[in-house]
């Protein structure tokens, strides 16, 4: 085998090998409602926020957060995580839940 041939080889395998192991941000991305903490959320949150991180309430429904995509109707916070000891799930649309007192 050439040289250049082992060359565009490895080349072709270093690339490979790369694209299994990109990290989630350079990955297919979603928005992700109600999953955020206050203050974690991505931009327009809705009414009562201006941009990334200006949620008031946890997992309000109308904040959103990126997650790889596929994944945000996997989204489940656990019930003793919520005030109400309520479960929530991740949503792909805004939800009108735990919004905050206007």
């Amino acid at each position: 085998m050439s040289k250049k041939t082992t060359l565009t080889i490895a080349g072709a395998m270093a690339t490979a090998l790369a694209s299994l192991t990109l990290p989630a941000s350079a990955q297919d991305m979603e928005k992700c409602y109600g999953v955020a903490k206050a203050g974690e959320n991505g931009c327009a949150a809705g009414p009562g926020t201006t941009c990334a991180g200006t949620s008031k309430v946890d997992y309000q429904g109308n904040a959103w957060s990126l997650v790889p995509a596929g994944t945000c109707e996997e989204i489940t916070i656990e019930a003793s995580m919520t005030e109400d000891m309520m479960e929530r799930m991740g949503s792909l649309e805004p939800l009108e839940r735990d919004l905050p007192a206007m």
